[in-house]
């Protein structure tokens, strides 16, 4: 008789070996763990939340979405209209009074006025006509000043000179070896100034002259005096210009 062979059956695991192999319902098999499996859950409620919001944004949305809710109306009863008020009474009419009329006035007769006697007519003169009187005789007129005297004519002799100054020789007439000899006539009024200059013969350069006349005009003179009062005089004055070589 053949033995038949049986397998034993596997021995139980004990109650350690059985918590060991326990998994946790939060923990997926991918590896997540509790804090990264929460933190993907606020995600997506966080992006269904901004999706929402970003709908409303839409201004079509956000008008059906206003135009959706219901309204609710009150009806408030109208206020009562106000009572019309009764006019008052009419007055009671006034009582007639009876006035006596005023008697009439009394018409007093007016005084005849005089008529105004007629005016006086007085002739007066003629008014006595004024007779003019007769005019002065003119006064004849001033006679006009005497003409100062003429100067009297003296010699370069006579002249008494207070301050002089000699003429300076230009340098292009040296240059140019301008030589000669310029005679001026002056005159000298009673105080001693002089009033006038003038070149009465030319040296033949008009450069000499004028430098002679410039230095002439800054001498003073001594008042001329004949018979023991200052006179105007004139003088001829010569004015050489030489060269030495």
């Amino acid at each position: 008789m053949a033995a038949s062979t049986t397998s034993a059956p596997p021995p139980l695991a004990s109650g350690s070996a059985l918590r060991a192999r326990r998994i946790d319902p939060l923990q997926r098999r991918d590896g997540l763990t509790k804090v990264q499996l929460r933190a993907v859950i606020a995600a997506i409620a966080a992006i269904h939340v901004g999706g929402g919001w970003g709908v409303m944004q839409i201004p079509a949305v956000r008008e059906a979405v206003v135009e959706a809710v219901p309204i609710f109306v009150n009806f408030v009863p109208a206020p009562e209209p106000p009572k019309p008020e009764l006019p008052p009474p009419p007055p009671p009419p006034p009582k007639p009074v009876m006035r006596t009329p005023p008697p009439p006035p009394a018409i007093l007769a007016a005084a005849p006025t005089p008529s105004p006697a007629p005016p006086a007519f007085v002739v007066e003169p003629p008014p006595a006509v004024p007779v003019p009187a007769p005019e002065p005789a003119p006064v004849p007129p001033p006679p006009p000043p005497a003409p100062p005297a003429a100067p009297t004519a003296i010699s370069s002799q006579d002249i008494q000179v207070l301050f002089q100054v000699q003429p300076e020789y230009p340098p292009v007439s040296k240059r140019l070896r301008e030589t000669g000899t310029t005679r001026l006539l002056l005159t000298i009024d009673e105080h001693g100034a002089l009033t006038s200059v003038q070149v009465q013969r030319s040296s033949g350069f008009s450069r000499l002259d004028s430098s002679a006349v410039a230095a002439l005009k800054k001498w003073r003179f001594k008042p001329y005096v004949l018979n023991g009062r200052p006179i105007a005089v004139t003088a001829p004055i010569p004015i050489e210009f030489t060269l030495n070589d």
